[in-house]
């Protein structure tokens, strides 16, 4: 106890509690997992857009000589999906269904088997749609011009940068949620800060489309050129809800990242002192034993 123990106590203690009070222990284990599943929300959503973003710029590059995301548009995808996006996943308010689940290991992986399941569902879902826009988009929109075929800002690689936002953008609400569960927007309104987030960046995105010019290579587009890209964007929703019913056991054991196993090594310190016990009280001082 922080205010009735004594000092002795405090000192011999792991925890402390300050209040005195002990549901401050249920309170410290429930933001204790929301941090963790804070964490995992931002890597599961970085980790695709970083998939996405680098294999479309690499095939692009190899197929025509030139990323399809500009410099600028790219910043801006940076800035989406580092600050904004932390600001917004990291400040998830914790609920009671935290204390429903087991707690975790010191061996569970920092990226799960179903974390891993999203970040391959989601990102196979935007390089498929950004592949067929790249290569095909200039026949799909009935367009006259691509946009490896000129510097200057076409409506071609306007589509494609435009798309490529708005699925992160609904990405984002999918990443609420890294443990499989299919309610992605449960909660969504009592995080003020996600809800800012998500409408300043779809404000910033039309000012950007609409008025970016050459500064950040766009041009405006037509209502049913918007239509299709949040149209796209918004699918990634749907999406969700198909990879969520893939069962994680699609995904190797094996390939769960960010920890270590928990190995004989490691152990052996613990059980040498468990073993260390029974011999040190069979050769105490027989003279300790009488008093």
């Amino acid at each position: 106890m922080g205010i009735a123990g004594t000092d002795v106590a405090k000192n011999a203690s792991d925890i402390i509690l300050t209040d005195d009070n002990f549901t401050s222990i249920v309170k410290a284990c429930m933001w204790g997992r929301n941090v963790y599943d804070s964490i995992s929300k931002f890597l599961q959503f970085q980790l695709t857009v970083n998939v996405v973003a680098v294999m479309l710029c690499f095939i692009g590059s190899c197929a025509h000589g030139a990323s399809p995301l500009r410099a600028v548009p790219m910043l801006w995808v940076n800035l989406i999906m580092d600050t904004f996006a932390s600001l917004a996943l990291a400040t998830e308010p914790p609920t009671k269904d935290l204390l429903d689940r087991q707690p975790y290991g010191r061996t569970k992986p920092l990226i799960s088997r179903t974390m891993l399941k999203n970040i391959i569902g989601h990102g196979f879902y935007q390089l498929i749609i950004m592949l067929v826009i790249l290569f095909y988009g200039q026949t799909l929109f009935d367009l006259k011009l691509a946009s490896y075929e000129d510097d200057n800002p076409t409506v071609h690689g306007t589509i494609l940068f435009n798309t490529f936002v708005w699925m992160q953008i609904f990405n984002e609400i999918n990443s609420r949620k890294c443990h499989g569960e299919r309610n992605v927007v449960k909660g969504i309104f009592n995080n003020y800060i996600f809800i800012g987030v998500i409408v300043g960046t779809t404000a910033a995105q039309i000012i950007l489309i609409e008025f970016g010019g050459h500064a950040f290579a766009t041009t405006g587009l037509s209502w049913q050129q918007w239509l299709i890209c949040v149209g796209i964007g918004a699918g990634e929703l749907i999406w969700g809800q198909i990879v969520a019913t893939i069962p994680k056991s699609v995904i190797p054991n094996g390939m769960r990242l960010g920890t270590q196993p928990f190995t004989q090594a490691e152990a052996k310190p613990g059980q040498n002192a468990v073993d260390e016990i029974p011999e040190a009280s069979s050769t105490s001082d027989p003279s300790s034993e009488r008093v």
